[in-house]
């Protein structure tokens, strides 16, 4: 049998909306989100202008959010927002896709520059596999960084080639919704891009 995998980025193509933006405003209240946003705004700028890295940027909303938030804490939260909030922004036409792949012998799996926290409740559901940013601990508490890199752009492809032998696949697809995923569908035999909107 073809051995066959699929990538899928999750923010914007499995999900209607950014889980992060949307993870803070159920963890943090509508005014908590829009008063740290005010608060970071100058780096959000200077990330749209290049100033600074997708990563650097990230960091300060994280470190803003979450530092010294506990690590139990943040994973009750995360499953409380994969139980309530996630079901809401998955795409249909995204997880029709994925049983379609599934009956095909297709290996999924998510690739995603959120954490992994409150996308394994869901994925795990559905015996998808995880690739994803991480989040530092120090100590038991959130220290606002990310451990080593942001799952973001042309480090898609690393983390995927780190895991996986591609050459032992007959058939690879790739689903993203923006330039970041670029780099991970030059990966696929078939790709595709903001393939469930209508």
């Amino acid at each position: 049998m073809k051995k066959k995998i699929a990538f899928f980025d999750f923010d914007g193509t499995i999900t209607k909306k950014d889980t992060l933006l949307e993870f803070i405003k159920f963890s943090k209240g509508d005014f908590g989100f829009f008063l740290g946003f005010f608060v970071n705004s100058p780096y959000l700028i200077a990330y749209k202008l290049k100033i600074i890295s997708n990563q650097v940027a990230k960091e300060k909303i994280l470190r803003f959010f979450f530092r010294k938030t506990t690590e139990k804490e943040f994973n009750r939260q995360s499953e409380r927002f994969s139980a309530e909030v996630l079901p809401h922004l998955i795409r249909p036409d995204a997880v029709q896709e994925i049983i379609k792949l599934q009956n095909n012998g297709v290996e999924i799996v998510i690739v995603s520059a959120s954490p992994e926290n409150w996308i394994r409740g869901w994925a795990g559901k559905k015996n998808l596999k995880i690739i994803a940013s991480e989040l530092e601990i120090e100590q038991g508490f959130l220290s606002g960084k990310i451990k080593g890199k942001n799952c973001h752009g042309i480090e898609k492809v690393n983390r995927i080639k780190k895991i996986y032998d591609l050459s032992v696949y007959e058939e690879i697809y790739a689903y993203g919704d923006t330039k970041g995923d670029i780099p991970m569908l030059s990966l696929a035999h078939k790709k595709y891009m903001k393939p469930f909107r209508k």
